[in-house]
């Protein structure tokens, strides 16, 4: 496989130290620490629990890390097993490389697609927003006000003091919300798009 720009990472999942060892094994944080000093200032390194994160930008340089990390877990008589991923910049998640990544204009549009799709078919099953756009407001009085007029105009609302929650089927819909919401608030409101985090009532009854 040829390489890229994509963002690549290495997952090395470690076992209980082999026994019979002379010395106590080391924390797994003394072990990232060794692995980082070896790697290179190019990778990225990171634990969690009984997991060791190596982040490249290539496929040959995800490789190198895992070998030079692999090392260091032996000569601790640490065992390990690894998965490589890469990071899907339209599904935004980390895929094997198996996954075919889009080549054309034309092929990220229909990935693109197929996500929103995808989300709206979950909103619509799960009966959830997949997606938000947060407006921080100067005051309470504005965010009462917009909150009126966005429930008048039938949207999902989630208002706390100063701040409001507009929810959406998909990130398209979220976007075009935003951009419909940035022009009926003051200069300095502050306009957001992310994803869901409330498990709110969507759409609307």
């Amino acid at each position: 496989m040829a390489d890229s720009d994509d963002d690549w990472r290495v997952t090395l999942s470690v076992s209980q130290p082999q026994t019979g060892q002379a010395q106590p094994p080391p924390s797994l944080g003394q072990v990232e620490e060794d692995i980082r000093g070896q790697v290179g200032r190019d990778i990225g390194v990171g634990a969690g629990e009984a997991q060791i994160f190596l982040y490249a930008g290539t496929e040959t340089a995800a490789g190198e890390a895992e070998r030079v990390a692999r090392d260091v877990l032996s000569q601790h008589g640490i065992p390990a097993e690894s998965a490589v991923h890469r990071w899907h910049p339209i599904e935004e998640q980390w895929e094997t490389p198996a996954v075919p990544m889009p080549q054309t204009e034309a092929e990220r549009e229909a990935e693109h697609q197929r996500l929103v799709d995808a989300e709206t078919a979950e909103s619509r099953a799960t009966g959830e927003a997949q997606w938000e756009v947060r407006v921080e407001l100067g005051s309470h009085r504005q965010a009462v006000a917009l909150a009126r007029k966005l429930e008048g105009e039938g949207l999902a609302i989630v208002r706390r003091w100063k701040f409001l929650l507009v929810g959406a089927s998909n990130e398209d819909e979220a976007r075009e919300l935003a951009g419909q919401i940035s022009q009926q608030v003051p200069a300095d409101a502050a306009v957001k798009v992310e994803m869901a985090g409330v498990g709110w009532p969507f759409p609307p009854s």
